[in-house]
């Protein structure tokens, strides 16, 4: 009974296996039974019988265990997030070398690329497609570059001979018949600065979207002929004969239209060999319409073809 309290002891109280308490520094655990017993006179007798056990050992043994289970649980939290940190930190590595090389492109660095073997599955398409963007940004500028260089080329011819025209014209006093040859000849030269800032402008326009959108029924064999007498006298030059061959109706810019077939025919007799012929051929179809350029001359190369419709190219 020494290990009962006074509130297990008494008769109203129902000791389980819930039941627990404290006695001397130790844990204890209840259970009750009550069994019929004879007494002096052989007269049935309740009695009430009570088992305590220490467990003591158990709740200390249990109070290890969760305070090494807190433990671990802190230092496995603690490794997890080191690991978590770890691979965060590695398969970021090429979104880091991609902001550092974003960091440093200007119109001079513009040869940089990505490692597309070391960049993770997640971010490749990601890279592939950075290193895309830079590859038409460096092409871009060489192409603006050279443009840039050509223009400067073609500008300083025009503007020297100004200059030395007029020197020469003040050089001494002239008739006012010799002073209108020289003011002939300036006008010239303007003219052809002229349409060079005409030309700079309009593709400055084109690449800014803000050409007039103008549509009407364009047929493209007029366009064709209307070309033939102005390009008459080059053809004539070379010996080329121009040949038409179909025709279709567009939905389209008149002026853009005849501006584009323009150059192509230009080019085409410039780059044709003696004697031969320039072919404009025209199909019409279902919901398109067809117009090709064709001349005989030397093959353009390979290694141009996918350029020569980009703009400022121009093969060596």
């Amino acid at each position: 009974l020494e290990n009962f309290d006074e509130p297990q002891l008494d008769d109203g109280a129902a000791l389980d296996v819930t039941t627990r308490w404290e006695k001397g520094g130790k844990q204890y655990i209840g259970l009750q039974t009550t069994v019929d017993a004879l007494d002096f006179w052989s007269r049935p007798t309740p009695l009430r019988a009570l088992i305590g056990l220490d467990i003591s050992h158990q709740v200390r043994f249990l109070e290890q265990v969760r305070k090494r289970l807190w433990i671990d649980i802190f230092f496995a939290a603690i490794i997890a997030a080191l690991f978590a940190l770890f691979a965060a930190h590695s398969g970021l590595a090429p979104l880091r070398r991609m902001t550092a090389t974003a960091r440093g492109l200007s119109a001079e660095h513009l040869g940089e690329r990505l490692a597309e073997r070391d960049a993770p599955t997640e971010v490749l398409d990601l890279v592939i497609a950075f290193n895309g963007m830079l590859e038409r940004l460096d092409a871009s500028f060489r192409r603006l570059s050279d443009f840039s260089a050509d223009i400067a080329h073609e500008l300083r011819t025009p503007v020297s001979n100004l200059m030395t025209q007029t020197e020469v014209a003040l050089s001494h006093a002239r008739s006012p018949d010799e002073y209108r040859e020289v003011l002939v000849s300036n006008l010239e030269e303007c003219e052809r600065i002229a349409r060079m800032v005409s030309d700079m402008l309009f593709i400055a326009q084109a690449e800014d979207g803000r050409l007039p959108k103008v549509t009407e029924t364009v047929n493209l064999a007029d366009q064709a002929r209307a070309l033939f007498d102005f390009y008459e006298a080059l053809a004539d030059e070379k010996g080329v004969k121009i040949v038409l061959a179909g025709e279709a109706n567009v939905t389209a810019d008149r002026v853009m239209v005849r501006r584009a077939l323009s150059n192509l025919l230009s080019n085409a007799l410039r780059h044709s060999l003696a004697g031969s012929s320039v072919e404009i051929l025209i199909a019409s179809e279902a919901s398109s319409a067809t117009l090709a350029v064709k001349n005989h001359g030397d093959a353009i190369p390979s290694d141009q073809l996918s350029q020569i419709f980009e703009r400022f190219h121009r093969a060596s």
